[in-house]
């Protein structure tokens, strides 16, 4: 099922930890991490929520949990718009501390983590990114494409009616934004409609991708959508948009933002829709947001971005561009 790929905990409220604690270790044992790792996730999310209560304004923790093709991970994202640090790496050291704690937390974080970063900026705050996989020793990653996605559901409801998906062949990868009109279950269903066409579709093309989801979720609310592709072998994207789902490619020199088609998929889409095309080698990363994230992003904002995991970048939009009322994606995908 497509839905939301995290959930948001408010974390301003120390008498609300231990069930945020108790959610998240329901979830990842759900979701199939064995239960050592679990005991280490749970100190993490104790460290992470402490850390936000005490040093932050406004914090947020993200959790999702991965199937990652048999080797499932928890990502934990903590973001808050507090003073920020001046030295982050200093920071992770044990034994340095600015509130007389004993000042290991973030050295155990890093330590219990498979994958840990931080990043931060004075006057604007601190994200904070930890994966826990199930089992570290069978994780080998040789995907040519790396994709992070956020998508969280808007707050009151409890199902997303954004969704992403992708499907993956030995010759191409191709990438699924979709928002189903208004939220709540309605949406949700139109966007697994149109999740279930897309993955049996056995084309490349994300215009005749489009085509056969069009037809194939009239009975729905309909869906905005954006279908992003990479040929492996010639190294070009190939999107196509119906739609305001935004989607941006960019480089290490230039960025453009992809022009998608006026329409509804599911209601009517024009008769005439063709794939757009980038070459890698200028535009080696594309972004999708859906309107539940403010599209005048400023990437510039972010100094040194470029050497952190994708998944701070898509925080920091989210952090800086999310609609609190609306159902929230964000979408990177980078040639390596």
């Amino acid at each position: 099922m497509v839905d939301a790929t995290h959930i948001s905990f408010t974390a301003d409220d120390r008498s609300y930890f231990s069930l945020i604690k108790k959610e998240i270790h329901r979830m990842a044992t759900e979701g199939g991490i064995n239960s050592a790792r679990i005991n280490q996730l749970d100190l993490i999310v104790a460290e992470m929520t402490s850390n936000l209560f005490k040093y932050s304004n406004d914090g947020e923790l993200l959790m999702g949990v991965f199937p990652n093709g048999g080797s499932p991970y928890v990502e934990l994202i903590s973001i808050d718009n507090g003073p920020g640090m001046i030295n982050p790496n200093r920071m992770m050291q044990d034994g340095v501390s600015t509130s007389n704690t004993l000042g290991c937390g973030l050295g155990s974080m890093k330590r219990m983590s498979d994958t840990f970063e931080l990043y931060s900026q004075i006057g604007w705050g601190t994200i904070v990114l930890s994966r826990v996989y199930s089992d570290p020793e069978k994780v080998k990653d040789k995907n040519v494409v790396v994709m992070r996605p956020i998508v969280v559901y808007k707050p009151g409801e409890k199902t997303s009616g954004d969704g992403f998906t992708y499907k993956k062949t030995d010759k191409y990868l191709k990438m699924m934004l979709a928002d189903g009109l208004g939220h709540g279950p309605e949406a949700n269903h139109a966007i697994n409609e149109a999740a279930n066409a897309f993955k049996i579709f056995p084309d490349y093309s994300p215009a005749q991708t489009l085509r056969f989801i069009h037809t194939s979720i009239k009975k729905t609310r309909g869906a905005v959508i954006n279908i992003v592709g990479y040929n492996f072998a010639s190294k070009i994207w190939s999107s196509t948009g119906v739609g305001n789902i935004a989607a941006r490619m960019s480089g290490p020199v230039t960025f453009k933002n992809h022009m998608s088609y006026n329409g509804i998929v599911g209601h009517n889409i024009p008769n005439t829709i063709n794939d757009q095309e980038y070459p890698a080698e200028e535009f080696n990363q594309v972004m999708l947001c859906s309107d539940g994230i403010k599209t005048r992003i400023d990437m510039a904002k972010y100094p040194m971005m470029y050497k952190y995991d994708l998944t701070i970048l898509a925080a920091a939009i989210y952090k800086d561009h999310a609609r609190r009322n609306d159902d929230m994606s964000v979408i990177i995908a980078k040639v390596k």
